[in-house]
């Protein structure tokens, strides 16, 4: 029995196997579409929010 999933950046569906070199991507495009959308920070892993904890205020630069 074989997995698919879908591409993370165009939704098409790949197997989730040996023969799939790029999965989660369908293909080398998809994988490098989504490296530049971390490179680019429109991607990016948040901090865990503490609910005891307040946001922390940044004063703006003068």
């Amino acid at each position: 029995m074989s997995i698919t999933v879908p591409c993370p950046t165009c939704a098409t569906p790949v197997e989730w196997s040996e023969q799939s070199p790029w999965r989660p991507f369908c293909s080398e495009r998809c994988r490098l579409i989504d490296l530049g959308e971390w490179f680019n920070e429109n991607h990016r892993i948040s901090e865990p929010i503490d609910p005891e904890t307040p946001p922390q205020q940044t004063s703006p630069e003068h």
